[in-house]
């Protein structure tokens, strides 16, 4: 709330000189033009809105330069910039930094894990816009509303366009982490549209924006704790929202006016209604326990019983490198006994929700416990970096629920012998499952395992198994890499080259690419594999064993051309 009010007269009155200026358009391209800002500020270890907030004025100087003293030549000139570095991002991210880059929550942004240095960014936009508009305000009123005129009277363009562009730089920037890039624009610009519509005159124009941005970022926040919701797009919605309410009544006659009225409380009204369902709390006193990733909650059930509530966040089919907090994730970490983390920076960001949440619970990172790293050796701690996908080797499942098991009983020792018992009947079965999978591909003759995947998840597998990683289609362990042209090109002529029978696409990621490859090079593209997460209810990949024996079968009947698969009894 603190972040919506202090961002409120920054944003409100940059909007309204952004609808005066016709900058919508540049407004929203910039906060989606700071993409490779924000990728080098991860990959190099800077803030991002300092790598974001670099490129945002390289951006504003750029096109100012441009289209310096031609109103219309602003959006075509924004549009080649924009071109310009959203391709320098995908580069910096795909080519430079690869796996590194974890960009994806500032593009999505999200009120609920902020820092003190945003409050701090976004109360000193308001003080420079404020202080801006006091002393450039008839400058850029007079340019914005007749630029012929105003250079006939002498008044200086330029420069006042230049900082009013830089401000808005700024502005981009500071919504970065409440409402991220791509949504930039519902605090920016909606807000001041929408009062445009009643108003005539600059200052009540400004102070109605002001208060209309502050409204409706407290409302959209208050909208997304009750839907659960991620915050940005409840007020993107709730902004869009409103400005077609306000458009409505604009051009309705005055006697039909207030009918709007009545809508828009049934509106609000029907959106209470559904909040009901959107609750997350605990049963009873079993202690909580927060797991971030799908394979994890499912070890901690298995482990946990009846005994405790597990809170999954990551949901199956969902990517984890674009997770976007919710309320309901906040409020059940704050009232956690234990949080379940993965680790390897495929959760990074639960570090701000455990902070935001101001939970008092133990954080056990289980990719720091592991056996196994991804060179196949089995001693020393996990040593991989970057591959957080560790629990592809049953091995390293195994030593994740002897984590949980502990912790667990840490948490709640008096139900240390339920959790005793239910891990070592869960144990059993892991071990069963790394037996049998490791009997399917014994079967395969060694020179038919070779594996390509839609992105770089499966190296455990592989080298628990016998398997030989060709390539993938995104050359990345996290999916927000993209591949090249000439990626592409080389690995269909490695597979090609090493005959290869079966493109695997996975279950969280679009399949096109890894089809169109398949099609390309004469291999069969319709086995699916669960790659970062479980699968739905229902699905074969709804339970940790049955992702596993699913990803096997499929495998195995890729390699031997359907002739074969793997079934595996004794898990259910």
């Amino acid at each position: 709330m603190i972040e919506v009010f202090l961002l409120s007269i920054g944003l409100g009155l940059l909007g309204t000189w952004i609808v005066v200026r016709g900058l919508a358009f540049y407004s929203h391209a910039l906060a989606t033009a700071a993409f490779p800002g924000l990728v080098l500020a991860d990959g190099l270890g800077f803030a991002p809105q300092i790598g974001a907030l670099g490129v945002g004025l390289a951006f504003a100087v750029v096109v100012g330069r441009l289209g310096a003293g031609r109103r219309e030549l602003y959006d075509s000139r924004t549009a080649l910039a924009l071109v310009g570095a959203l391709a320098l991002g995908v580069i910096l991210a795909s080519d430079v930094f690869h796996s590194g880059s974890n960009i994806e929550t500032l593009l999505f942004g999200s009120l609920l894990v902020l820092e003190p240095r945003d409050l701090i960014f976004a109360g000193a936009l308001s003080a420079v816009v404020l202080g801006a508009n006091l002393l450039l305000g008839r400058s850029w009123l007079a340019t914005g509303f007749d630029p012929e005129s105003a250079r006939t009277l002498g008044v200086p363009a330029l420069l006042p366009d230049l900082v009013l562009l830089g401000l808005v730089a700024l502005g981009a920037v500071s919504v970065l982490s409440a409402a991220g890039a791509l949504l930039a624009a519902a605090l920016l610009v909606v807000p001041a549209a929408t009062t445009r519509l009643w108003t005539q005159r600059m200052p009540a124009w400004q102070i109605a924006t002001v208060v209309l941005v502050a409204l409706e970022g407290i409302a959209g926040l208050w909208l997304s704790v009750e839907v659960n919701a991620p915050p940005g797009p409840a007020i993107a919605v709730l902004a869009g929202g409103v400005f077609a309410l306000a458009a409505a009544a604009r051009v309705l006659p005055r006697s039909r006016r207030l009918a709007v009225a009545p809508a828009a409380a049934g509106l609000l009204a029907l959106t209470i209604a559904l909040t009901g369902c959107a609750q997350v709390g605990s049963s009873g006193d079993k202690p909580s326990v927060v797991a971030t990733t799908t394979q994890i909650a499912d070890f901690a059930r298995n482990v946990g019983g009846n005994a405790v509530d597990v809170h999954q966040i990551l949901q199956p089919n969902t990517d984890p490198h674009e997770y976007e907090p919710r309320p309901g994730d906040v409020t059940a970490t704050a009232g956690a006994k234990l949080v379940l983390e993965n680790g390897d920076n495929l959760d990074a960001w639960m570090g701000k929700v455990v902070s935001e949440s101001g939970a008092d619970a133990q954080v056990v990172d289980l990719g720091a416990h592991l056996p196994v790293h991804v060179a196949g050796e089995t001693s020393g701690p996990e040593a991989s970096r970057y591959d957080p996908h560790w629990w592809h080797d049953p091995v390293n499942a195994e030593a994740a629920v002897r984590e949980i098991r502990e912790a667990l009983i840490s948490a709640d020792p008096s139900h240390r012998k339920t959790f005793e018992t239910n891990a070592a009947a869960y144990l059993k079965k892991l071990h069963t499952l790394d037996a049998e999978i490791g009997d399917c591909f014994a079967s395969v003759p060694a020179n038919r395992r070779k594996l390509v995947t839609d992105h770089d998840a499966f190296n455990y597998f592989a080298k628990r198994y016998g398997i030989e990683v060709v390539g993938a289609v995104i050359p990345s362990q996290t999916t927000e890499a993209q591949p090249s042209a000439g990626e592409i090109s080389q690995l269909a002529n490695e597979i090609q080259r090493e005959h290869v029978r079966a493109i695997f696409p996975e279950s969280s990621i679009n399949p096109d690419v890894a089809q169109a490859l398949a099609r390309q090079t004469g291999a069969i593209s319709d086995l699916t594999l669960y790659g970062d997460t479980l699968g739905p209810t229902g699905s074969p990949g709804a339970t940790y064993l049955g992702m596993e024996e699913a990803n096997a079968n499929a495998m195995v009947r890729g390699f031997t051309g359907g002739k074969r698969g793997c079934r595996i009894g004794g898990l259910g």
